[in-house]
């Protein structure tokens, strides 16, 4: 009997013939910890009473979700993290370099390798053909001891697409499309693993922002085969020699198969306060906003500030609109710049923030107000997400947001843009 992309990979990281509901022990490729969790990891690891890390080169710690640091209790987390990589030898991570899962994506992540992170978005390099996961920080901290970890074999859902985009529809109008129809637990400690025609004609760019919000509909992993497109991604970093060939089995079996006409596909938004409360952008058309939000590991890389760019340049934002642009990394920051694309969103009146979290998290960097409605690129819109539990979270593309951020309202990006 064939084989699913979660346990080839767990087969080959066991040691064993791993079969979906078989409970293994795994080895762990990467492990890593970020300014929020990562304090909690360290002192559990501590407590573990290990002299060592089991894989310095291999456990890395991200600042990325306060940076700058807004306050003193920050600061003190982040010296804290410092030392520890000091102490360790382990790699760390500045605040600045940009958000954890874009720097697993374009340094550390290759197909077939098991990561871990204590952050649920971990799934993200499954985009890669990586079973990656979130966990807690205790368990994290067993990995930094040991270098390997548990898991129980995942069964999957088989997401067979379809088809191609048209104009102005993403990859984020499909897991929104998604996460709609499974709804946010429709897919509890299952694998969620992307196949079909489409597949091949989907950036890598497009497919990390897929299987990031894999968790949103309760997912163990999201994961796409490794294929051409993923080879020439790791020959553009530097990484060609990590490229393994990876597809599951025709003859695998799957508890479930979704297909998706993704060239049926229109602009998607999740409403206030449920990431699987979806509906066509079009029908929320001349609900006003106060905020437009573009970036975090969702949609914070180079492609999605091209887009934002493509309909803004030449065109200001909405006079009670602000805009705010996040690039997911140094390298999206500077290849950024190099393509104009920062100019045209700063003229159009865009307010440009380090690469990092920033308003995603709610703990500075666009904070919203007492009933302010905001447009975000990012993954979650539970109350209270942004800073403020009274406001409004929509979210949508980055080619929504930024129309939109023209409007005023939400906006059809195919309405404003021939």
């Amino acid at each position: 009997m064939g084989k699913t992309l979660s346990e080839k990979i767990l087969s080959q990281k066991s040691g064993t013939d791993a079969r979906a509901g078989d409970m293994v022990i795994a080895a762990v490729d990467w492990v890593f910890v970020q300014d929020t969790t990562g304090t909690l990891t360290i002192r559990q690891f501590r407590e573990s009473k290990k002299t060592g890390l089991a894989s310095p080169e291999r456990t890395v710690i991200f600042v990325d979700h306060a940076v700058p640091s807004p306050n003193r209790q920050f600061s003190n987390d982040h010296h804290f993290l410092r030392q520890f990589a000091r102490e360790t030898g382990c790699l760390f991570f500045e605040p600045g370099s940009g958000i954890c899962h874009q720097l697993v994506a374009e340094k550390l992540a290759s197909p077939g390798e098991v990561i871990v992170g204590a952050d649920s978005h971990t799934v993200t390099a499954g985009g890669l053909g990586a079973f990656a996961t979130g966990m807690g920080s205790s368990d994290v901290a067993v990995v930094f001891a040991l270098g390997k970890t548990w898991f129980r074999v995942p069964e999957s859902f088989k997401i067979s697409l379809t088809g191609r985009f048209q104009k102005f529809v993403s990859s984020k109008d499909l897991i929104l499309h998604l996460i709609g129809t499974i709804g946010a637990d429709g897919a509890t400690y299952k694998a969620l693993e992307f196949v079909g025609d489409a597949v091949s004609h989907m950036a890598i760019s497009q497919r990390l922002t897929v299987a990031n919000m894999a968790v949103e509909a309760g997912a163990k992993v999201g994961v796409f085969p490794s294929d051409h497109v993923t080879k020439e991604f790791l020959r553009k970093q530097g990484r060609g020699r990590n490229y393994v060939a990876l597809h599951p089995d025709d003859d695998a079996t799957y508890e479930q198969t979704i297909a998706i006409d993704i060239s049926k596909l229109e602009p998607m938004v999740a409403m206030p306060h449920s990431v699987d409360n979806v509906a066509p952008v079009q029908t929320l058309a001349g609900a006003k906003i106060d905020q437009v939000f573009i970036g975090t590991c969702t949609n914070g890389r180079l492609e999605d500030i091209a887009i934002a760019a493509k309909i803004l340049e030449g065109k200001k934002c909405h006079p009670n609109v602000r805009l705010i642009v996040a690039p997911a990394s140094r390298k999206v920051l500077l290849d950024a710049i190099k393509a104009g694309y920062v100019e045209i969103l700063v003229n159009a009146g865009a307010i440009l923030v380090p690469p990092g979290c920033a308003a995603c998290l709610g703990v500075h960097q666009g904070a919203l107000g007492d009933n302010e409605v905001c447009l975000s690129t990012a993954n979650r819109n539970f109350k209270g997400r942004m800073g403020n539990p009274e406001a409004l979270i929509y979210l949508a593309s980055p080619a929504t947001a930024a129309a939109s951020a023209i409007t005023g309202e939400i906006t059809d990006p195919r309405g404003l843009v021939k």
